[in-house]
């Protein structure tokens, strides 16, 4: 208990020490160049430690709960030998974080928003949110693909810079094709990928299948999982809006 305590108060630092530049460059700005006060300071400091509080137990929760059963399952599904459940569970692992991502879920709401005001789209809010629900298979689906990529990838040894240049010259080359009005969309598909729920999970499994296999190294051959699944969701979503 005592040692769970320290932990924890480690990590608060950790967590204050992190968002102390942003706190600083905010009062900066607002104090010495727009030179006006802060509006409403007891709210901002009330929600400032919120956001520490919140940040503090999301880390905690990853080091002790998302990390190890995602390194776990990786290593229990290589050891079963099981190439086929391997590669069912890293298409399930993309598409499930990614279709319940909170950052993708707004960015397809408000593509759909803005999508329905530019009459892209019908007006009603049937067509908005099939638009969006649309967006988000779209995106889920590309991410369970990279993630069946990279896991071959690991298995084989490929180097990844030779899938990121190939993706990245896909991209460019779709761009050319795909309708004007999709191209940012399908940009900031791929960022959205990287947040809160895919990362640590797709990351703990790339780890976990690196170190599982003879031969394998997990800093070279256990990360990359992220580039590719930041990468195929601009492919996907402009083949979506060609489609649509």
């Amino acid at each position: 208990m005592k040692n769970q305590i320290l932990i924890f108060y480690r990590s608060l630092l950790n967590s204050l020490r992190d968002l102390a530049p942003i706190v600083l460059v905010i009062a900066f700005f607002q104090l010495a160049v727009l030179r006006q006060p802060i509006p409403d300071l007891g709210g901002l400091l009330a929600g400032a430690v919120l956001v520490v509080l919140g940040l503090t137990l999301f880390v905690r929760g990853l080091e002790m709960g998302l990390f190890p059963i995602g390194e776990a399952m990786a290593y229990a599904f290589a050891r079963k030998g099981s190439l086929v459940w391997l590669l069912v569970f890293a298409f399930a692992l993309g598409f499930g974080t990614t279709v319940a991502e909170p950052a993708l879920i707004a960015v397809a709401s408000e593509a759909a928003r803005v999508a329905a005001e530019g009459g892209a789209i019908a007006a009603g809010a049937e067509a908005r949110a099939t638009y969006a629900l649309g967006l988000r298979i779209t995106v889920a689906l590309a991410v369970g693909v990279a993630l069946v990529l990279g896991v071959f990838r690991i298995l084989k040894g490929w180097p990844v810079q030779y899938l990121i240049i190939g993706g990245y010259l896909g991209v460019m080359v779709m761009t050319l094709f795909a309708p004007p009005q999709i191209i940012g969309i399908a940009y900031d598909s791929g960022g959205v990928t990287t947040s809160t729920i895919t990362v640590p999970l797709v990351t703990a499994l790339g780890v976990g299948l690196a170190s599982s296999i003879k031969g394998r190294n997990p800093l070279v051959d256990g990360f990359g999982l992220i580039a590719l699944a930041s990468l195929t969701p601009m492919i996907f979503v402009m083949i979506y809006g060609m489609l649509i």
